[in-house]
């Protein structure tokens, strides 16, 4: 293996480390916003842009992993097939959790209901981050997959 392709190699891991440090980020950023309040109604619209933003980027990052990582996982180390199948029930979990908040965003919901649906999507966003990265890291430092990681991982 050339020092090239061992950078490759290792980058999945990196890739998936900063992927999830900016789904923290918008996770954050969207709760700033929800706890500034709207007293005059003209943030509205930016909670709702931060509320879809967010929502989609997670999605589109659950989406890559079903489709492409998690198979390649499972094709490498068969072992592992338990731990995907976990990873993928917290996906679909946490896509209603997230169909749940756009009802609520589209119906102008509450901005404490509001809370209450970003603050159950952020513990089970942590909990399934923090079970991927001490299942995953290591495995991802060598997994050999020739794909592009804004398709595997979303377009953060």
């Amino acid at each position: 293996m050339t020092a090239g392709e061992d950078d490759r190699l290792i980058a999945w891991a990196d890739e998936l480390r900063a992927v999830h440090t900016r789904l923290r980020q918008a996770l954050r950023v969207t709760r700033e916003a929800l706890a500034a309040g709207d007293p005059a109604g003209e943030a509205t619209r930016e909670l709702l842009l931060y509320c879809h933003g967010f929502c989609a980027a997670l999605t589109a990052h659950h989406v890559g992993e079903d489709r492409t990582l998690f198979p390649a996982i499972v094709a490498a180390h068969p072992h592992l097939a338990p731990v995907i199948r976990t990873l993928e029930q917290d996906h679909s979990m946490i896509g209603h959790l997230l169909g749940d908040l756009q009802a609520a965003v589209d119906r102008a919901g509450a901005p404490d209901e509001l809370a209450g649906h970003i603050e159950g999507i952020a513990a089970i966003m942590e909990s399934h981050f923090g079970y991927e990265e001490r299942q995953l890291l290591t495995i991802l430092e060598t997994l050999a997959l020739d794909a592009d990681p804004a398709v595997v991982l979303g377009p953060l």
